[in-house]
């Protein structure tokens, strides 16, 4: 025969956690508790979006512009304004390609060089013609642009010395105009150097040639020296001989 046993009722905790609070309990059919709501709600405050509760009725937020900021008064300053009035890069960086062309037709013509147009100095075109010349001997198997410069370097600062202790205390050649009349009268040089890849060395006619370009070059560089320099008319013949030694070091780069 089996044993009934007597069971107490269980009683649950509450939310708080205290099993003494009994439980409240909801009448089968009634409504969830809602909060009261205002009859007549107004419209969410625009300048505060995100305080909105009313999630459906919140305008879309646009999308961010970037501030604009009024120019200060007295200055003519636009951000939309173009580059137009810009001066050209080369003229900011001061090359004249118009000069630069008119000295090298110069130096074309060793029986009328105009010394007017080598009153300006500058290093543009002795450096792209260096480069010209480097640029060949490299073509013909000889990687020279270290010896070049340096060279170009050391004989402006002889013709510097040289022309100066000439000339005296009235001598007014400056080294900057030197080293730019020495590069502008290497085109010569630059023409013989791009021939030579023509002509087959150790022959008599690539030796003509040399003579005929050295004289060339140093014809060009004692009348521009000697017309720009005061004081250097009595001593054409040094200052011709000076500027000889100078191209026939390049030469001998050419040849050998």
């Amino acid at each position: 025969m089996a044993k009934e046993f007597s069971v107490p009722p269980v009683v649950f905790p509450s939310s708080a956690g205290n099993p003494n609070v009994p439980q409240q309990r909801r009448a089968p059919g009634a409504a969830p508790f809602q909060p009261p709501r205002p009859s007549n709600p107004g419209p969410a405050n625009p300048s505060l979006p995100f305080m909105s509760f009313d999630v459906g009725s919140a305008p879309a937020s646009s999308s961010f512009s970037a501030p604009v900021f009024a120019p200060a008064a007295g200055e003519g300053f636009s951000v939309s304004g173009s580059f137009d009035d810009e001066p050209p890069l080369l003229e900011e960086l001061g090359i004249n390609t118009r000069q630069i062309w008119r000295k090298t037709i110069s130096i074309l013509n060793p029986f009328r060089v105009n010394p007017d147009l080598h009153e300006d100095a500058d290093l543009s075109g002795p450096f792209l013609f260096l480069m010209a010349f480097g640029l060949f001997q490299l073509l013909a198997g000889k990687f020279h642009f270290g010896i070049i410069l340096g060279w170009v370097t050391v004989a402006a600062f002889f013709l510097y010395i040289v022309f100066n202790m000439l000339a005296g205390r009235n001598g007014n050649l400056d080294l900057y105009r030197c080293l730019s009349l020495i590069g502008y009268c290497m085109l010569p040089m630059v023409i013989f150097s791009a021939l030579s890849l023509f002509v087959p060395h150790g022959g008599v006619v690539i030796f003509l040639m040399a003579a005929v370009f050295v004289l060339w070059s140093a014809r060009v560089c004692t009348a521009l020296l000697v017309e720009l320099a005061s004081c250097g008319d009595e001593h054409r013949g040094l200052i011709a001989y000076a500027c000889w030694l100078v191209y026939m070091l390049f030469s001998l780069l050419i040849l050998f």
